[in-house]
């Protein structure tokens, strides 16, 4: 019998410039011994070569050479760090406001975001950006990791200060799992062992609470949702199961799916019955979110990639006027009227952009009407109209199926990241059965 898969847990690290988010994530590898051994070769080589000795834990993140010549990163870099406990992928994030669009990238598939505060400094414009932004993407677990408290002596009075006033702008978010933990990254006190220097701090170590933090649930399992991503047809003429063999491939993208259950094609609305649920691994008789799979289904529906399959109750909308906030990542700005292709599960439709309602100012998070435009990382409500229509959940039900990208034609520069309000009304469930 083979052992339970180790769980994985997706995280950030954001915060301003020169707060150690690399130091912080150098320091978690550095200390779970994740560094293959020549990297450890390369980092002590480095130490002896321009830190003086000693190693700059920063440099294993900060992979770009231009980044470490500017003295901040620029881009996401992703890690991976694995204990007996969990294993892990980490997304470095940058610091500057004006890569707020890269945060936006690193935090959208993460179960949980690192907000990293210097000690010195407390809650600064990018603390409270952060916090909003891990809020906006539906984070469910956010760390508040109060750093450098070193060179604030450990003080705990310092250290409620802090808490205090991100408990004041906390409420505003509807962050349901928020954790604050004194840490110095560079000296490595509670990032995986204890330090002795905080005796009035009584919870886990960062690695600790990474290890323990309940995400099983953080999938939503409530309505299936099967974007169709490629049919599969082998048509192997020697093997006559797979000779006629036709499956419908893709990631589930939310619920549960069995075999013998009744489901929804859309947008053509056929239902058809679940037939075979098939994995790299064999057959199964039921499968769940995120889970890629292969289904065949008992009725040959006209179904191709982009099509969606769903349960019969907790039905999406479905429709070409949709309603979200979007990061704007593009340093033109954002006009209504402008079109674009706008890309959403496993299928890509033109749009166009029929209004701009508001921005967040991200001071007050407030919502200021008719800014008439959204410039490079501002973040704000728009209407859009598809030139056919989406199936889709509200992001605060279904985070795959409620995001999309928008995508400038011609360049095929990504220029937004969406998120979708909740549907005004369900699809209408009273289409006729499969019948031949």
């Amino acid at each position: 019998m083979s052992a339970h898969p180790v769980e994985i847990l997706r995280f950030n690290t954001c915060g301003s410039v020169d707060d150690g988010k690399s130091t912080l994530i150098g320091r978690l590898l550095y200390d779970s011994k994740s560094l293959m051994e020549d990297q450890l070769e390369a980092l002590e080589r480095s130490a002896d070569l321009s830190g003086g000795g000693q190693i700059n834990l920063a440099n294993l993140t900060d992979g770009l050479r231009a980044e470490r010549e500017q003295g901040i990163t620029i881009d996401v870099a992703y890690r991976y760090v694995a204990t007996p406990k969990r294993k892990f992928i980490v997304a470095d994030t940058p610091g500057h406001v004006q890569y707020t669009r890269n945060m936006v990238t690193g935090a959208s598939t993460a179960n949980l975001s690192i907000v990293l505060v210097d000690a010195r400094l407390g809650v600064i414009e990018q603390s409270r950006r952060h916090t909003y932004i891990a809020s906006l993407l539906r984070i469910p677990h956010l760390v508040i990791a109060i750093n450098k408290m070193d060179l604030v002596g450990w003080s705990q009075e310092r250290f409620l200060e802090i808490r205090d006033e991100f408990e004041k702008f906390l409420p505003l978010l509807d962050i349901k799992d928020v954790k604050f933990i004194p840490i110095s990254a560079l000296n490595g006190d509670n990032v995986v062992t204890p330090s002795a220097h905080t005796p009035w701090y009584e919870g886990p170590t960062l690695l600790g609470h990474l290890e323990t933090v309940h995400i099983a649930s953080d999938r939503n399992l409530q309505g299936f949702r099967f974007p169709v991503q490629w049919v599969n047809r082998p048509n192997n003429p020697r093997d006559a199961k797979l000779h006629d063999f036709r499956g419908l491939s893709g990631q589930i993208a939310g619920g549960i799916v069995k075999v013998g259950q009744r489901v929804m094609a859309l947008p053509s609305g056929m239902k058809s019955t679940i037939e075979e649920i098939w994995t790299y691994d064999g057959p199964l008789q039921e499968a769940f979110c995120p889970q890629s799979v292969t289904i065949r289904l008992a009725d040959d529906i006209d179904i191709s990639r982009g099509d969606m399959l769903v349960a019969l109750e907790n039905l999406p909308g479905m429709s070409t006027e949709l309603h979200g906030k979007v990061c704007w990542m593009h340093p033109r700005p954002l006009a209504p009227g402008r079109k674009y292709l706008l890309k959403h599960t496993t299928q890509t439709v033109q749009a166009v952009v029929t209004a701009i309602e508001s921005k967040i100012d991200i001071h007050t998070y407030e919502a200021l009407p008719e800014p008439g435009e959204l410039a490079m990382n501002d973040i704000g409500t728009i209407r859009i109209k598809t030139a056919k229509p989406l199936v889709y959940d509200g992001y605060g039900t279904n985070r795959l199926t409620g995001a999309f990208i928008l995508v400038e034609p011609g360049s095929n520069h990504t220029v937004a990241a969406g998120m979708l309000n909740p549907p005004t009304e369900a699809v209408r469930p009273e289409y006729n059965d499969f019948a031949i």
